[in-house]
């Protein structure tokens, strides 16, 4: 297997120079190249320092590996955000590709109110984490979409202005070992096949031999490059349909745990950032976009798509 080819984007050059300057705008189309050909990056000079990750992995592991009795008194249910255990997701399906439940416990949160989550007594640190974590991770994610905003030679608030009551989701995917969930069964992954549904993903990953590959029409599948310190950025459907295809939706799995290292699982901490539901995206005419699709409500397409990758039985 061939490792896919990510662009490397330092956002240390935007926030050092002024609005408007030459050196902003070689980022921005530096951006633009790699969207339209990866729909992935790799994110340096982000300021994210690397405590903050390590201790909420930290946490998060502490709370996974709770026996499963103490877990589901925090699942997830109508109404309330919290922990999915194993056999529960089928990502798969919202691109309408059939596999066995993924092979992955979930803790997730959101900014929706009307889903409050219920954190575990258990791990205290959990929730301080989470959010401070989540607060970074807005503002990185409002950081790149003023840089892709000024690919498009937009105003620099084009997207951010809709982004003010965002409505970002953030999971914690644990990835068990292969010792403890055992073996794969044929077409079942860590996650199966998906494109991701907002406007971009931030990610934090692991290094692992069960981990993320990305596909393109030319090669395929690949594995996903590993840079240590980067946030792996790739865009969602919503993105691509204001864009008008301009840049594509990267679709991308995590493959099952390998039966070589049977003691590897691996935690990643996965930011969606979407718009404010209420947000029309309509298409971007030629010549920046290239597809007109009809215009959506963010905050329908974003619930039609949730509701398709829970198997029977989960919410």
């Amino acid at each position: 297997m061939t490792y896919a080819r990510i662009p490397v984007i330092d956002l240390g050059p935007w926030h050092a120079d002024p609005v408007g300057t030459a050196d902003r705008q070689h980022l921005a189309d530096h951006v633009d190249r790699a969207l339209r050909t990866t729909g992935f990056l790799l994110v340096t000079g982000h300021g994210i320092a690397p405590g903050l990750p390590r201790q909420l992995r930290d946490a998060a592991r502490e709370f996974f590996h709770l026996p499963a009795a103490v877990k589901d008194a925090y699942a997830q249910r109508a109404g309330l955000r919290g922990w999915t255990g194993r056999d529960r997701v089928v990502t798969g399906r919202s691109e309408g590709t059939e596999t066995p439940p993924d092979l992955l416990e979930v803790w997730s949160c959101a900014a929706d109110p009307a889903t409050p989550t219920r954190w575990p007594a258990e791990v205290p640190a959990l929730r301080p984490l989470i959010a401070e974590y989540t607060d970074r991770m807005r503002g990185l994610a409002d950081t790149v979409l003023e840089v892709m905003a000024t690919a498009l030679h937009r105003p620099v608030d084009f997207f951010t202005r809709h982004t003010t009551d965002p409505n970002w989701d953030f999971t914690v995917n644990w990835y068990p070992a292969a010792e403890e969930t055992g073996p794969a069964a044929p077409g079942q992954f860590r996650i199966g096949p998906h494109t991701d549904f907002g406007l971009v993903t931030l990610l934090d990953r692991q290094a692992g031999r069960g981990g993320l590959q990305v596909h393109d029409d030319e090669h395929g599948w690949r594995d996903a490059p590993y840079e240590p310190g980067a946030i792996t950025l790739n865009i969602g459907d919503l993105m691509a349909r204001w864009s008008g295809d301009r840049w594509r939706s990267g679709r991308h799995r995590v493959l099952p745990p390998p039966a070589d290292a049977p003691q590897e699982e691996l935690t990643s901490l996965v930011y969606f950032h979407a718009c404010a539901p209420d947000t029309s995206i309509a298409s971007l005419p030629a010549p920046v976009g290239r597809t007109p699709y009809p215009a959506v409500r963010a905050g329908d397409y974003l619930q039609e798509k949730m509701r398709a990758i829970y198997a029977a039985g989960g919410e």
